[in-house]
């Protein structure tokens, strides 16, 4: 046999030629054998034609080893595999595709960009995950947004580290994000803040046990007493919103908002690359638009067309609850202190516990039963008496006469001045006695 009588056959084809051997040689009828191979018996026949003429590789397709006719040339291939490496490198074969349409004129479909990229070992496939229990989606619109945080140099380098803080609203998959400089009460409130304005209050929150979110501390004697729990500052403004929180056990348990942040770590990331974005302010401002088309793309509609979000009630000022509220005691002097400062209240009080509160922004107010209080932070503060340095003139104490000390040096100066008196009268009488020598 030559090597033009060598084909590669299937493992189906194998059966057919060894099926229309047994029909040639009359031990099958054509009927039997299309019943066996799952063709007709006019195929059989046909098949058979050919298998005489051309021997077993009659059996192949005729369209075996051409080209397709919808076959894309190789220039519009090299061409492609040239931008990829230019503009779009690291990029998915999905989204590789979305933006050579954009931006560069060029329609392919991503499997063909994918089988490119295959080939010349710029792309490797994902490995299939783990299935874990599918939960059922709540049935309206706002009835529980999924929230979380994700750190990630969302710059890649261009610019400082930073945390985007996204919502994703279970019924719709419909997003909010926003970036902020760290994962915390404040950048949580101000998030909440600009969904409820932009969206409603939702019905419920569904996140983590990050510190921020979930209260790490005891509760108090006064929670024990009115059988409370101590609650974070962000729980306690979802409380007086309304908003009931449900705090996950694990990051699967939420896994819409996680799934979310893959891909925005895969297309934001490579999208702001593209614009030459290196900072928060310019993210935020790009990150509209790039939410307007990814909800365009990937929300479909809520099971029921009811939207839970409540509007804001009237009257309601968002920004005295969403902001950090403290307790604390007055001083006999009508002061407070908070985070090291102290602050002189202005107005007359009966109680004597008001509370202190942070604004977003870092303003201060402190309020007593829901009524703003006047008062002054004390800059200079007055020393306490421990501090004041009292001078006294110092007191000179002198020795009693019976005193061990001196009553010893009063009988030493009685012998000097006894050895004194004794050498003047020895002096004496030698004075005299040379007198009367003379």
């Amino acid at each position: 046999m030559t090597e033009k009588d060598v084909i590669a056959m299937s493992q189906q084809e194998l059966v057919r030629v060894h099926v229309i051997h047994q029909v040639m040689e009359k031990k099958l009828t054509q009927v039997e054998a299309g019943e066996k191979t799952g063709l007709s018996d006019r195929q059989i026949r046909r098949i058979i034609k050919r298998v005489k003429l051309e021997g077993a590789k009659g059996i192949a397709h005729r369209l075996r080893g051409r080209e397709s006719p919808h076959k894309l040339k190789e220039s519009l291939r090299k061409q492609v595999l040239k931008l990829y490496d230019e503009k779009y490198e690291g990029f998915g074969p999905t989204l590789a595709t979305e933006k050579l349409y954009e931006r560069d004129g060029i329609k392919i479909s991503d499997e063909t960009l994918r089988h490119w990229l295959l080939n010349e070992g710029k792309w490797q496939k994902r490995k299939s995950r783990k299935h874990r229990q599918w939960r059922v989606r709540r049935s309206c619109f706002g009835e529980m947004e999924q929230f979380d945080g994700s750190e990630h140099d969302w710059f890649e380098g261009r610019g400082p580290k930073c945390v985007l803080l996204g919502y994703i609203d279970d019924a719709t998959n419909k997003r909010y994000s926003r970036f902020y400089k760290y994962e915390g009460s404040k950048p949580g409130m101000d998030s909440l803040g600009r969904y409820i304005k932009k969206n409603g209050i939702p019905l419920s929150l569904y996140l983590d046990r990050h510190a921020a979110y979930k209260s790490k501390g005891k509760p108090t004697i006064e929670d024990e007493l009115n059988n409370r729990q101590a609650m974070s500052q962000f729980e306690r403004a979802a409380k007086e919103l309304g908003i009931r929180i449900i705090h996950a056990f694990s990051a699967q348990a939420k896994g819409r908002v996680e799934r979310d942040f893959r891909t925005y770590q895969d297309r934001l990331v490579k999208e702001m690359r593209l614009e030459g974005i290196s900072n928060i302010e310019e993210a935020n401002k790009f990150l509209p638009g790039f939410l307007a088309k990814h909800n365009k793309r990937f929300k479909f509609e809520a099971a029921s067309p009811g939207d839970l979000h409540r509007p804001i009630p009237v009257g309601l000022k968002l920004s005295s609850i969403l902001c950090i509220k403290k307790e604390r005691v007055l001083r006999n002097d009508f002061t407070v202190s908070y985070e090291k400062k102290l602050y002189q209240i202005l107005d007359r009080l009966s109680g004597r516990r008001i509370v202190v509160q942070e604004s977003l922004a870092g303003k201060i107010s402190l309020v007593y039963k829901g009524r703003e209080l006047n008062f002054k932070e004390i800059v200079i503060r007055p020393k306490l008496a421990k501090e004041v340095e009292i001078k006294m003139p110092r007191k000179i104490h002198r020795p009693a006469m019976s005193h061990p000390y001196k009553r010893q040096m009063f009988m030493a100066r009685i012998a000097k001045e006894s050895n004194y008196l004794q050498s003047i009268e020895i002096t004496r009488k030698d004075s005299s006695l040379e007198l009367m020598k003379r």
